[in-house]
């Protein structure tokens, strides 16, 4: 990333701290960055670290810390859509890309699940050194945890066992409320109670419950 880039997000960073930069506004911004520089420029403005090593003993159907694309991201945001009225929900947060922008972005209530500790304090620190409030991280495995929320977003967090622990929590939410499910990298063709919407993203497939 070049320096004219880095100032930008440093700007940005002040923006979003103060509160100043939000919603279309910071949308705005976002796009004017080049494609392929995005992520970079957004973990710039958010502070995140590089890739960081996995903590030993994941559980076998985990899935490696692989941060989403920024541009999935974005094209969540939009085709769900996301309002400030809706809770997000991230199975499988990590160091908390896809909440913080989307809660910048749509200024709806963000939680987050994550196994791996280091991750979550850090998504932690990251989102209330940039006073984000209405966005929380918990250190927990998803597949075990009570869910609740509007939206719930997967970037390819488990497979197996351990992903269809996960679909029947978020079916008991379905259960109580309408819910919509965004994936990255994951299909879920095989759920019966979920009904796939045409999408213009390749990668990213949103559902409605039944």
């Amino acid at each position: 990333m070049n320096e004219s880039l880095r100032v930008r997000a440093r700007a940005a960073r002040i923006g979003i701290k103060s509160g100043a930069l939000r919603g279309s506004a910071l949308l705005e911004v976002l796009l004017s960055v080049p494609f392929i520089e995005r992520d970079a420029w957004v973990d710039e403005v958010f502070g995140l670290p590089e890739l960081p090593v996995d903590v030993p003993g994941l559980p076998r159907e985990s899935v490696p810390y692989l941060p989403c694309g920024v541009d999935e991201i974005l094209a969540m945001v939009r085709d769900v859509p996301l309002r400030a009225e809706d809770e997000l929900v991230d199975l499988g947060s990590g160091l908390g890309r896809v909440l913080m922008l989307a809660h910048v972005i749509s200024g709806s209530a963000c939680k987050g699940f994550e196994i791996q500790e280091p991750l979550v304090l850090d998504a932690r620190a990251r989102s209330e050194d940039l006073c984000l409030s209405n966005i929380s991280f918990v250190l927990a495995d998803a597949t075990e945890a009570d869910l609740d929320g509007t939206v719930f977003f997967l970037y390819a967090p488990f497979s197996g066992e351990m992903l269809r622990r996960a679909i029947k929590r978020i079916q008991t939410v379905a259960a109580r409320h309408p819910i919509v499910v965004c994936t990255v990298g994951l299909e879920l063709n095989d759920v019966t109670w979920l009904v796939a919407r045409r999408s213009n993203t390749v990668t990213l497939t949103v559902y409605d419950s039944r």
